[in-house]
């Protein structure tokens, strides 16, 4: 009988050591657990393994560091489509805004291993499109720094240079891109052929196409049309930008064309000025301008309103100019509507930038979901993180372990307070990080704690097909 009860003794601890389960890297503990894919919003705690979510539970979690989030708001990280510069220094403003992963995809780049390559360490999860504008750069010689202020801008391209052209592309599809750019501003003698041919591309590979159009209702036009010949994926960035005084005909337009089963999305961002190189093409209509008009433009060093004799002096010299086209108005019809996600088209140079790249997201909670009531809390994350892993999941694979809270999925994570959440940066002081971030995890790895960036980490991932 002693023996028997030993083994039962043995049995039964054996049995209880075989079920304690084993202890987590991570524990987020009764956040307010909000989650776009599933409808879940309610306190709960998450906890992470190896970089990944494994439970999402209410039963008490066991980590070997836990992070206290209760009274605050846990939301899946939020997923950047279109941010300009993609330096260390802008990823730390941006991991205090909450984003997790971003992206370069209007621009993108010429070159998909050296862009890659160059981002190795960093502080957050990147990735890249192949773009039209700098291929059409290093096809025609362009001197431009950023964007061609040459025959790449103002000449039409030759047949072979159209056929070097989409070479480079489709090279930059297979190397990995994540998507192709183009801005059509930028380059303005590219003919409809030259551009048809990129569509193309983008059609028969699948590839979203993150556009800039030109301005108004004719520019969403001719890009639309171009998608509709080719069945091409579309995005149309920045459309409060773009749209300006047309913005609300232009959604309408985008979801008529949704509904004749056209593949295409759009982004906003909560400012109603833009920003851009004075040098670029874009702007060459300021050139003979009123006064009024180029009055609509700041340098921003200085807070000066331009002048047409200031506007030219400046234009030597190059840089980032604001650009005052939009209203309040027109930026809320573009962030509140529901075909929108939310983008910063951050931009940075230098030490001068738009105050979008430090403050989008936050901006969207305080003054839009908090302050205006505009949006409900869980459509704007919706914005900010499972719409752009959608409209990316078809060619990246990788994005659909992105921008939702659950078993399996990636451990990017944003923490927040909803009380406090706040932007605070302006266009004379750029740089200030926003208020009530709390927390930032980036592949089980906390890059923000208590609203102050983590030193000596860089768990940030290239997001890459392929990869």
């Amino acid at each position: 009988m002693r023996l028997l009860a030993r083994a039962l003794v043995v049995g039964i601890a054996l049995s209880c050591a075989c079920v304690t389960p084993p202890t987590l890297d991570l524990v987020i503990a009764n956040g307010r657990v909000l989650d776009p894919e599933s409808g879940l919003d309610d306190v709960r705690s998450i906890g992470v393994s190896n970089g990944r979510i494994v439970r999402i539970t209410s039963d008490r979690l066991t980590g070997r560091t836990t992070i206290d989030a209760t009274g605050l708001v846990v939301t899946p990280g939020f997923i950047d489509l279109h941010a300009h510069g993609q330096t260390a220094e802008t990823y730390r403003y941006q991991a205090r805004d909450g984003v997790t992963t971003a992206f370069e995809l209007e621009l993108g780049t010429g070159d998909i291993d050296g862009w890659y390559a160059a981002r190795s360490g960093s502080l957050i999860n990147h990735g890249v499109s192949i773009g039209h504008i700098p291929v059409r750069m290093a096809v025609m010689r362009d001197p431009g720094r950023i964007f061609p202020t040459a025959d790449a801008a103002h000449r039409a391209a030759s047949p072979e240079e159209i056929k070097q052209i989409v070479q480079r592309i489709e090279e930059g599809i297979r190397k990995g891109a994540a998507s192709i750019g183009a801005g059509f501003p930028y380059t303005p003698a590219a003919s409809r052929e030259e551009l048809l041919e990129v569509f193309r591309i983008a059609a028969s590979e699948r590839v979203s196409l993150h556009a800039h159009i030109r301005g108004g209702v004719a520019g969403l036009d001719e890009a639309l049309k171009l998608a509709a010949e080719t069945r091409a994926p579309l995005h149309i960035v920045h459309i409060n930008s773009t749209g300006a005084a047309a913005t609300v005909e232009m959604l309408q337009t985008i979801a008529s064309a949704r509904a004749r089963g056209l593949d295409v999305t759009t982004e906003a961002y909560p400012y109603p000025a833009g920003m851009t190189e004075i040098q670029s093409a874009n702007l060459d209509s300021y050139q003979n301008a009123t006064e009024q008009r180029v009055a609509l433009l700041e340098w921003p060093r200085t807070g000066e309103r331009l002048t047409p004799e200031s506007f030219r002096k400046y234009r030597q010299i190059g840089g980032p100019v604001v650009i005052h086209t939009n209203t309040e108005p027109m930026v809320a019809a573009a962030v509140n509507s529901p075909l929108t996600m939310i983008a910063s088209d951050s931009y940075w140079d230098n030490g001068t930038g738009h105050p979008r790249t430090t403050g989008t997201f936050s901006r969207v909670l305080g003054r839009y979901v908090r302050e205006g009531r505009s949006l409900t809390l869980m459509d704007a994350i919706r914005k900010m993180t499972l719409m752009p892993a959608e409209r990316l999941a078809a060619r990246v694979p990788a994005m659909k372990a992105k921008g939702r809270l659950r078993a399996g999925a990636d451990a990017d994570l944003t923490i927040f307070d909803p009380a406090r959440v706040i932007d605070r940066s302006t266009y004379r002081e750029p740089g200030l990080p926003p208020v009530g971030i709390r927390h930032v995890i980036v592949n089980g790895v906390p890059v923000v704690r208590d609203e102050r960036l983590v030193g000596g980490v860089a768990p940030g991932r290239a997001v890459r097909v392929g990869s």
